[in-house]
């Protein structure tokens, strides 16, 4: 999803569907400059050498987030030791503050695995206003955890900080659409850069084992 085209009340009409089709990394090469970017200033990550730093940048608000959700929650899982992989929610706009708050909160709590997906659900498909505190907390109650604990932590400044954080982030990688994933703070590619999700994900795979062949000198 397109930066200058989101918005929280329009995400799922704003776009037209990338690519869905087979991936074609052996017979079809990457570009620089056409599928991915690299980043001319190298964006400081949190990942200690050897590891490998992976951000997927998303937004709860965006159709095309949802679903690549379950291709990198597979890829996730079968990454390899020295990729440390993480998510960042976007703020393309001020009002994306509260969905970004969602994510984070869930995070701290342990919560992810078990909601995410119906944050997705929620927003995209029921047309909740989880933006809203007022809706947000009864549902968040309704899924059987701790809203007290939740409320706490969702307007917390550790909370705040992450928000601040990512954003801070989202500006380093100028990051123009969404899901969009980053490589070691040296790569750059989006959905609609990389002509779809299959071709995103060989895409780092081979950026990934490119990072390995640098730090190995």
């Amino acid at each position: 999803m397109k930066r200058r085209e989101f918005t929280l009340t329009t995400a799922s009409a704003a776009l037209a569907v990338f690519s869905h089709g087979p991936a074609r990394a052996q017979d079809e090469p990457f570009k620089a400059g056409a599928d991915y970017l690299v980043l001319q200033k190298p964006v400081p990550v949190d990942a200690a050498p050897p590891q490998i730093e992976i951000i997927e940048f998303f937004s709860y608000g965006c159709s095309h987030c949802r679903d690549f959700e379950p291709m990198l929650e597979k890829w996730m899982k079968a990454a390899p030791k020295d990729v440390s992989a993480r998510r960042e929610h976007v703020s393309f706009q001020r009002n994306f503050e509260p969905l970004q708050r969602i994510y984070y909160t869930l995070e701290i709590m342990g919560k992810v695995e078990q909601l995410h997906d119906k944050v997705y659900a929620a927003v995209q498909a029921e047309r909740k206003r989880l933006d809203q505190p007022q809706v947000l907390f009864p549902w968040i109650a309704g899924q059987g955890a701790d809203r007290a604990k939740f409320e706490e932590i969702y307007n917390s400044f550790g909370v705040a900080t992450r928000v601040r954080r990512a954003t801070e982030l989202q500006n380093a990688y100028a990051v123009e659409g969404t899901p969009a994933m980053t490589t070691a703070g040296r790569y750059y590619t989006d959905g609609g850069m990389a002509k779809g999700f299959e071709r995103m994900l060989a895409m780092t795979d081979m950026l990934i084992e490119r990072e390995r062949k640098r730090m190995r000198g």
